[in-house]
C-alpha cells in the first residue's frame, strides 16, 4: 500500500425515503407552490386587518408555522438533485423562504447539486457557521467548487478546519482553469503497489467501510507514486488470490492531464466507455481521476451552453430581475435587429422589380427561410464535429465540398416542388425557373457560411456556437433576398 491510498471513514448515513423518480419533484414543485400561494394569501388577508388586531397577528403567526411545516415535510425527504430542482423553479423570494425550511442535513448535497445561478443567492442567505459546517462534510474537490462563491471569512475558516493534506488538495483543485480536468477531478482514489498478491489487496478492502463512488479500477503505482496500470475489481474477484498485482493489472490504459480540455475528457470517456480515468501530471504521477458523474455533469453543460449561446444568450436565472435578463439579452437582439435592417435595405433596392411583379413580396420570404434552415443543417452537424473533434485543418475542404453537394441535391428536388408552388400562384414559367434558380443558390449560401461561421469563429478564439444562428439568418436573408430579387430584374423585368 502506499501512504496516500484511500483511508477508512465514517459512513454518511442517508436514508432512501421514496424511490428516485422525477415526476416525484414535479409533483413536489406543484404542492410546494400550492403552499406558498395559501401563504400569500393569508399574508395579503393579514394586512388588509387592522395592523393592532392581536387576535389576527397570531392567528397569521401560527398559519404561517403550519405552512413551513408543509414545506418542510414535502422538501426533506426528498434527494437533494429533486430539492435543488424544486430550488431553481421559483422566483427568488419563494426560493429563500423554501431555503429557509431545507434540513442543514442537505445543504451540501443541495450546493453542490445546484445550478451555479441560483447557488449564488442561496450562499448569500446563509449564516457563516452554517456554510462552514455544510463545508465541513464536503471533499476538497467539492469545496473547490463552491469557492468562487463563498465569502473570504468562510474560506479561511474551512481551510483551518481541513488536515494539511486535504489543505494541500484545496489548494490544487483551485489553482486549475475551469472547463479543464483539473478543475473537475476527484482525489478519493483506490492505490496500491504491483509487488504485492491479489489476497493483500482484497484484505485492505475489507477494511474500507466504503469505496469510493464509482470506483470500477484500482490504480497500481510505484513508490514514487508514478502511474504502473490499472487493476480493474471485476478482473481482480475472477482471479487467483494468490497471483500477483503486477500480473492481472492492465498497463495499456487511458490516462489524462489535469490541463487537458474537460470537453475532451468526456469525449474520451465516451469513445472508450469508460466509468473512471486517472488523471497524471508531468511526471507520471497520480494526481487524481475523473468519474462518470462528473463526465454527465460537463456533457449536460456543454449541451445547454451550446444551445443558449446558438441564440446569442448566457445561463442566467429565468427569474431574474428584468434588467438582468435585458442585459443578457439585448446585445445580440440588437445585432439581429441590424441584420435584420440590412435585409430589408437590400431588398428595398429592389422596389421596382417587386412594384412591377408584386407576387415576387411574397416569395422572396421562402427563399430566405429555406436558405436559413439549409444552413441551420449544417452549421449543427458542424458545431458538434467541432466538440468531437473530428474537424481539423485537413479536412475542412473535403466537407465543404461535400456538404455543398448534398445541399445541392437537396435543393434540386426541393426546388421543383417549390417551382409548381410558383407556377401555381404566379401563372408564370418564367417566375417558377427563377425561383429554382434562386432557392439552390440561396440554399448553397446557407450551407457554406454553415461550415464557416463556425469554423472562422473558433479560429479567431470565439466560441463557435455564440450568436451562430444570428449571423447565419443575416447572410442567408440578405444574400437570398439579392439573389432572388436581382434574378428577377436581369430575366422578368
Amino acid at each position: 500500500m502506499t501512504g496516500n491510498e484511500h483511508q477508512p471513514t465514517s459512513p454518511t448515513p442517508i436514508t432512501i425515503v421514496r424511490r428516485l423518480d422525477p415526476e416525484d419533484a414535479q409533483q413536489a414543485l406543484h404542492r410546494v407552490q400550492n403552499v406558498l400561494k395559501r401563504q400569500e394569501v393569508v399574508e395579503t388577508l393579514s394586512q388588509r386587518q387592522n395592523e393592532g388586531d392581536e387576535r389576527a397577528n397570531i392567528l397569521s403567526g401560527l398559519t404561517h408555522r403550519r405552512h413551513e411545516k408543509e414545506i418542510r415535510a414535502i422538501i426533506n425527504d426528498l434527494h437533494p438533485a429533486d430539492i435543488s430542482f424544486i430550488l431553481e423553479s421559483l422566483p427568488e423570494t419563494e426560493r429563500q423562504a423554501v431555503w429557509q425550511q431545507v434540513s442543514d442535513v442537505h445543504d451540501a448535497d443541495v450546493l453542490l447539486e445546484i445550478e451555479d445561478w441560483a447557488r449564488e443567492s442561496l450562499i448569500k442567505s446563509m449564516e457563516p457557521e452554517d456554510l462552514i459546517a455544510a463545508a465541513a462534510t464536503m471533499d476538497a474537490d467539492e469545496i473547490a467548487d463552491l469557492v468562487p462563491d463563498l465569502p473570504p471569512d468562510v474560506i479561511a475558516a474551512v481551510q483551518k478546519g481541513l488536515t494539511e493534506s486535504e489543505r494541500a488538495q484545496l489548494l490544487e483543485a483551485m489553482g486549475y482553469p475551469e472547463d479543464t480536468v483539473g478543475a473537475i477531478m476527484d482525489f478519493d482514489m483506490v492505490r496500491v503497489r504491483e509487488n504485492i498478491s491479489l489476497e493483500v489487496v482484497l484484505r485492505y478492502l475489507r477494511r474500507l467501510q466504503e469505496l469510493p463512488d464509482h470506483t470500477d479500477q484500482i490504480f497500481v503505482v510505484d513508490r514514487d507514486d508514478r502511474l504502473k496500470g490499472t487493476l480493474s475489481l471485476t478482473r481482480m474477484l475472477v482471479s487467483d488470490p494468490e497471483t500477483m498485482v503486477s500480473a492481472v493489472m492492465a498497463e495499456e490504459y487511458l490516462s489524462l492531464h489535469p490541463l487537458d480540455s474537460d470537453s475532451d475528457a468526456a469525449n474520451a470517456f465516451e469513445r472508450y466507455d469508460l466509468v473512471s480515468a486517472p488523471v497524471v501530471d508531468d511526471y507520471g504521477r497520480l494526481i487524481g481521476r475523473v468519474t462518470i458523474d462528473e463526465v454527465v455533469d460537463v456533457l449536460q453543460e456543454d449541451s445547454q451552453e451550446q444551445a443558449l449561446s446558438r441564440a446569442g444568450l448566457q445561463e442566467e436565472d429565468i427569474f431574474a430581475p428584468v434588467l438582468s435578463a435585458l442585459r443578457n439579452r439585448a446585445p445580440w437582439l440588437l445585432v439581429n435587429l441590424c441584420t435584420a435592417a440590412t435585409a430589408s435595405f437590400v431588398a428595398s433596392r429592389f422596389e421596382e422589380t417587386v412594384s412591377h411583379i408584386v407576387i415576387l413580396a411574397f416569395l422572396m420570404s421562402i427563399v430566405a427561410g429555406i436558405g436559413g434552415n439549409s444552413g441551420n443543417q449544417t452549421m449543427t452537424m458542424i458545431i458538434r464535429a467541432m466538440a468531437m473533434g473530428r474537424i481539423t485543418g485537413a479536412n475542412i475542404w473535403t466537407l465543404v465540398k461535400r456538404e455543398l453537394l448534398v445541399t445541392f441535391l437537396v435543393g434540386a428536388c426541393g426546388s421543383l416542388v417549390t417551382a409548381v408552388f410558383a407556377w401555381f400562384i404566379s401563372g408564370s414559367i418564367a417566375i417558377s425557373i427563377v425561383m429554382m434558380a434562386a432557392m439552390i443558390g440561396n440554399m448553397l449560401i446557407g450551407a457554406t457560411l454553415g461550415v464557416l461561421i463556425p469554423i472562422l469563429r473558433d479560429r479567431f478564439g470565439k466560441d463557435p456556437a455564440v450568436g451562430s444562428s444570428v449571423l447565419l439568418t443575416f447572410g442567408t436573408d440578405s444574400l437570398g433576398f439579392f439573389l432572388f430579387l436581382g434574378l428577377a430584374t436581369i430575366f422578368l423585368v
